[in-house]
């Protein structure tokens, strides 16, 4: 086991993630059509934070200070506009060819401002850093999302502030024809057949709960959540893995940790339980499953694919 300060800190923006997109459910959120088509004219829309926000002309410079609204901007085609990311930004392949770094979850809000970009991407989990940066005279876009649904509200509302409205109408659909394309083909296995899931996000035990992305697209893949009955990402006890008998057993730290299949096959005690003893543990990665932003949909096709492989091709 390596890298566990890596896990620590992808678990406590995990909870953030929770926390915050819970408050975003509180009534804000709802966005309104652009007064313009995106054609260089002026466009006015409410974030997620609430905020009223008008963009002059189609943006040239634009920031984009948290990972999943960086997959978004370049999603939708405005990736050559783009200034200023995350250190954690790493989707798609290309966001490594923007030279400037904004922090992490701590944003250098001074180099920021430095960049001098006509509109900022943010997200509800940036918390204080939202008023510095509107304090500071930047034109701040706020999404947060904690379901499928609110992740294409977020598209959309890329697609109005970088002027790539189409494109954005594109990906939502993309999106929405692979989800319905993948509940139909799990819609047809049979109550008898369908399996139970530990769908662990850490060594330590966590998992997601409901109102989580993990629980979301276990269900939507036709799964049984193991821990349906808690919310966010609670850390479980081996007991309750045990006690609960997962058919199906999904890591999703295999990109950072060794071995992390063979590892839950041989843990002590877990024998009985019918994913470890039918071999059924799988790896996915992290980010297609917990990051709101356009791969959410590979990783419910890969949940389905590994439940359901006579079903899903």
């Amino acid at each position: 086991m390596k890298n566990q300060s890596l896990w620590t800190k992808l678990f406590l923006v995990l909870m953030l993630v929770f926390a915050v997109g819970l408050t975003a459910c509180q009534g804000e959120g709802e966005t309104n059509e652009p007064t313009e088509e995106s054609s260089g004219e002026s466009v006015t829309f409410t974030d997620k934070a609430g905020e009223e926000v008008t963009i002059e002309g189609k943006p040239e410079r634009i920031v984009s200070v948290i990972p999943s609204a960086t997959e978004i901007v370049f999603a939708v085609g405005a990736g050559d506009q783009v200034v200023g990311v995350s250190e954690w930004a790493d989707y798609p392949e290309e966001v490594f060819e923007v030279e400037e770094t904004v922090g992490d979850m701590n944003l250098n809000i001074e180099k920021i401002v430095e960049l001098e970009p006509d509109v900022v991407i943010a997200d509800l989990n940036n918390a204080d850093d939202l008023d510095a940066m509107r304090n500071a005279g930047l034109n701040v876009v706020t999404l947060g999302s904690q379901s499928l649904e609110e992740v294409y509200e977020d598209i959309e509302l890329v697609g109005q502030a970088t002027g790539q409205t189409e494109q954005a109408e594109q990906v939502v659909n993309d999106m929405k024809m692979k989800e319905e394309e993948i509940t139909q083909a799990v819609s047809e296995v049979p109550e008898d057949e369908r399996k139970s899931v530990w769908m662990e996000v850490g060594p330590e035990l966590y998992s997601g709960g409901e109102g989580s992305f993990l629980h979301e697209l276990i269900t939507l893949a036709g799964g049984e959540n193991i821990i349906a009955d808690q919310e966010g990402w609670p850390q479980v006890s081996e007991e309750v893995v045990i006690e609960r008998n997962p058919d199906v057993i999904i890591t999703t730290y295999g990109y950072y940790t060794d071995d992390v299949t063979e590892t839950v096959l041989e843990r002590s005690g877990w024998d009985s339980i019918a994913a470890v003893e039918n071999e059924e543990v799988y790896d996915i990665h992290n980010d297609t499953v917990s990051r709101p932003g356009p791969r959410l949909v590979d990783g419910l096709e890969e949940i389905a694919s590994i439940l359901y492989p006579e079903y899903v091709e």
